[in-house]
């Protein structure tokens, strides 16, 4: 039997094989989209964005969210993340108008796997325009591309119809479901919130699923639902 903090004759320990890095403080452009840095000029957009009945419902956003806590995303998680190789924060933003449309996030971020979990939050007013996706997507062939990553993990609430059309629609492949593994949640008449523990669907995306990601960006059939396959 192997000892705890023994490793095996010959081979590196995990502090020697894990490979670490950085994303670098770009932006990306699409054809309506530009994704940026977080700015503090973000302030009043992000903190009113936020404080939407659906990201209190869908995340652990805190609700009510403030103008502080959106500077502290801004000036200090958001850094944080970038410098220690965790992730990366976008701010999506329309190219014409330059208006906060919306965020990207890589998190969790394993370097030497070359894999990170995407997440998107689109303020209300640009819901239905088909931005998440587009901004998902050309997160996604970043990724792949310039940055050489492997895999794009996704997770969903189980109700969150919304963001289970975003996944597909980029290509994503439903690997299966965490049963228990998600709280939601709800709010009352009072403008209280309660937990509701719910399902979490995992999908993942390889560089080969992006093949036809642009045909299905504009298709609005063929969308299946948790509750068709489960």
């Amino acid at each position: 039997m192997l000892g705890s903090s023994a490793g095996l004759a010959g081979f590196p320990t995990v502090t020697e094989w894990r490979m670490t890095g950085t994303f670098p403080n770009i932006s990306i452009s699409t054809e309506r989209l530009v994704l940026r840095p977080l700015d503090e000029d973000d302030v009043p957009a992000l903190a009113e964005m936020m404080n939407d009945e659906q990201v209190g419902a869908w995340t652990d956003v805190p609700q009510p969210y403030s103008e502080d806590q959106a500077r502290g995303w801004i000036t200090q998680y958001a850094p944080a993340e970038r410098e220690s190789g965790r992730g990366i924060n976008f701010a999506v933003t329309e190219f014409l108008t330059q208006r906060l449309v919306g965020v990207v996030q890589l998190a969790k971020t394993n370097w030497h796997v070359r894999s990170t979990e995407l997440s998107y939050i689109i303020a209300p007013w640009a819901r239905g325009e088909g931005y998440a996706s587009e901004a998902a997507l050309a997160t996604a062939q970043w990724l792949f591309t310039d940055q050489k990553f492997e895999r794009i993990e996704l997770r969903t609430a189980a109700d969150n119809t919304a963001s289970q059309q975003v996944a597909q629609k980029i290509g994503c492949i439903s690997e299966g479901v965490l049963r228990g593994a998600c709280i939601a949640h709800v709010r009352a008449d009072d403008g209280t919130w309660s937990d509701v523990r719910t399902d979490f669907i995992v999908w993942s995306l390889l560089p080969e699923d992006l093949d036809g990601a642009g045909d299905r960006l504009a298709d609005t059939d063929g969308f299946t639902t948790y509750s068709d396959w489960n």
